[in-house]
């Protein structure tokens, strides 16, 4: 921008240089200056002229203003036309048509019109982008290999989608108004999808295929599970004997199981101290052993009657004979397994009965296991699986003894709740782990203070 203004600058003192306001220019007054020295920074700005550089400025700006630069930079073109008389002619005609006062714009347009041509200056921010250098790298990248004529992968995935899509067959719906065509119905659960499959991937309308493991509920029980008819409050004999006696199995269980507990916990008899006992390891150590065993010799039975080894002598290093004895005694070795495996493969073409029948037994027992394992799979789809530190407790079943049945519905007494009821739902379901309340610890200990009114009373 100052390199274009001192251009001008230098322009502008050109003897070329035209003038546009003549009230500017102004003749050299022979009026005396006052001599001033200029090497102290203070008289810069008070003893300077720049009326000549102010009028100078503002005649380029009222150039740039009314003509778009500087006259004296225009070619002849711009200022000048040969009038021939036919633009004059145009002029009158086109008046002729245009009669009137509507023809004319109107003041209030003029005074809004823009009558500056000088151009607006750029807005630097409106060209900027983010990350304009790494998108221009990578448009050079694309360029590059669209030159060599190697595609990215996102531009390959759509074009085996685009082919996926066109190579199905496109079955082309009946019209509205053909008689053979079936029947819309308007509340039906699914709509007739006739958009293209592509279309619908790219605008998201399509769902995507979701996996099978996905859709799978965490347990096969139901959400409300329904109790034995024998929980009614007017049950038949039969079915209520029947939720008795599993009542009945459920508490055997938990004492058995209470017992099973006692009978690892208790002491037993032996294990009880006795006053020989206490009295033994009271003067266990004091007593001295008069009699001490003597050393046994190499060579003698010791007290159990095992002979005590002897220390092994040091080897001694093998002759050559020894050496060569050995070398022949472990090829005949070897040689002799290798027998015994020719021999054993040849003897197995005659079992080739029995194993056949044993290979059947085989396959047998694997499809009895594979059946096994399937039925503990579908058996453990529906029991609560292990999800925390905790395991799940059954609630206890809600059953009134024969006494306490009523008689009608009135005096039926409400048993349980139905808040424990769905959260043991939850747990057994295996969508939330089994919890126990928690326990509130008192960080502090609490601190007894006597007032002293209190004192004083007592």
């Amino acid at each position: 921008m100052a390199a274009a203004r001192r251009n001008k600058r230098v322009a502008a003192t050109q003897p070329g240089f035209l003038k546009l306001n003549s009230s500017l220019d102004h003749s050299e007054s022979n009026i005396r200056r006052k001599r001033v020295n200029k090497n102290k920074k203070k008289n810069w700005n008070k003893h300077s002229d720049i009326q000549d550089v102010e009028e100078f400025l503002d005649d380029v700006r009222l150039q740039e203003r009314s003509t778009g630069g500087l006259i004296s930079e225009k070619s002849d073109d711009n200022l000048f036309f040969v009038d021939t008389g036919e633009h004059a002619k145009n002029i009158q005609k086109e008046g002729a048509e245009k009669t009137g006062r509507g023809s004319r714009p109107l003041r209030i347009d003029l005074i809004l019109q823009h009558d500056s041509l000088v151009p607006p200056p750029k807005d630097v921010l409106a060209h900027q982008l983010p990350n304009a250098k790494k998108l221009r790298r990578i448009a050079q990248r694309a360029e590059q290999l669209a030159a060599k004529g190697v595609l990215p992968r996102r531009q390959k995935l759509l074009l085996r989608r685009k082919v996926a899509a066109g190579s199905k067959a496109k079955e082309r719906p009946p019209a509205n108004n053909h008689p053979e065509r079936p029947f819309y119905d308007l509340w039906g659960e699914q709509s007739e999808v006739t958009a293209d499959p592509y279309y619908l991937e790219q605008t998201k309308k399509k769902l995507v295929k979701r996996p099978d493991k996905l859709n799978q509920k965490p347990s096969e029980l139901p959400a409300v599970e329904v109790i034995a008819p024998g929980g009614s409050y007017n049950p038949e004999f039969f079915s209520h004997q029947a939720l008795l006696l599993q009542a009945h199995e459920v508490e055997v269980k938990k004492q058995k199981e209470e017992q099973r507990v006692e009978r690892q916990l208790a002491v037993r008899r032996e294990d009880k101290a006795t006053e020989e006992t206490v009295f033994q390891e009271q003067v266990e150590g004091l007593l001295e052993e008069e009699e001490e065993e003597e050393p046994m010799k190499e060579g003698e039975e010791s007290a159990q009657g095992k002979p005590v080894r002897q220390k092994r002598a040091s080897r001694e290093k093998k002759t050559e004979k020894q050496r060569k004895r050995a070398k022949t005694e472990k090829e005949k070795e070897q040689q002799r397994r290798a027998e015994q495996v020719v021999t054993g493969r040849k003897q197995q073409l005659f079992q080739l009965r029995s194993i056949r029948a044993e290979l059947k037994r085989r396959e047998q027992r694997t499809r009895e296991r594979q059946t096994q394992r399937h039925a503990r799979k579908e058996a453990q789809k529906s029991l609560p699986r292990r999800l925390g530190r905790l395991k799940f407790q059954a609630p206890d079943l809600e059953v009134q003894l024969s006494d306490e049945i009523p008689g009608s519905l009135r005096l039926l007494r409400p048993e349980g709740s139905i808040l424990k009821d769905r959260f043991k739902s939850l747990q057994k379901r295996n969508m939330i782990e089994p919890r126990e309340r928690a326990k509130f610890k008192r960080r502090h200990k609490l601190k007894y203070v006597e007032k002293r009114a209190f004192k004083a009373i007592t």
